[in-house]
């Protein structure tokens, strides 16, 4: 589950990231306070309390999620805070004649986002953009604290019944290691090649 939840939520955060990215540079003043609304809230309160809040505090309101769906909800709206961060300061980082050259060749603003200026910018993101992975595939353990069946809460099970705490916790951790080492060796490469483009 682990893994289907890291992917899923890794595709929410993604969405939301560009979209409250795009927001975030928007020349409508409107538009930028809902930037900072989401990406302050969520980036000052923690993963649990709000994963905590999607499992515990929706059922008060009528509405009882799936474990999965609180596990991608939580760890996707959670780092799309972060990656609106990335993607603004990777828009912000191209030059603004490329946005009014655009403008001039008759794309509107969002035309010019999608066509223009995000293909750019996301050279400059992937570094940190593959960072947030390996961070989003770590804070799915947040999900055994809600009884999800990640990689955590496994461990957490198979310890409480066989008292084997420590061993449980060491393969976990080496599992969880398997995992995001690759992708962190894979965000230095990246950042090393892009250093030497520009």
């Amino acid at each position: 589950m682990t893994l289907t939840v890291s992917i899923l939520g890794l595709a929410l955060s993604l969405a939301l990231g560009v979209l409250f990215g795009v927001l975030g540079t928007a020349h409508w003043k409107g538009f930028r306070v809902i930037n900072r609304v989401y990406v302050e809230f969520i980036q000052n309160t923690p993963l649990v309390i709000q994963i905590f809040f999607l499992y515990h505090g929706l059922p008060h309101l009528g509405i009882i999620l799936p474990v999965f769906s609180v596990g991608v909800l939580g760890v996707g709206v959670y780092h799309g805070a972060y990656i609106a961060e990335i993607v603004r300061a990777g828009i912000q980082a191209i030059p603004k004649g490329q946005l009014e050259a655009a403008y001039s060749q008759g794309f509107s603003y969002w035309g010019a986002m999608r066509h223009v200026i995000l293909p750019q910018a996301q050279r400059i993101a992937y570094p940190p953009l593959t960072n947030q992975a390996v961070n989003l595939i770590k804070n799915t353990s947040v999900m055994a604290m809600v009884a999800g069946g990640d990689l955590m809460y496994h461990a957490d099970s198979w310890a409480s019944d066989n008292l084997y705490y420590g061993p449980a916790y060491i393969v976990t951790g080496l599992l969880y290691l398997s995992l995001c080492f690759p992708l962190a060796t894979y965000a230095r490469r990246l950042e090393r090649k892009l250093e030497v483009v520009l």
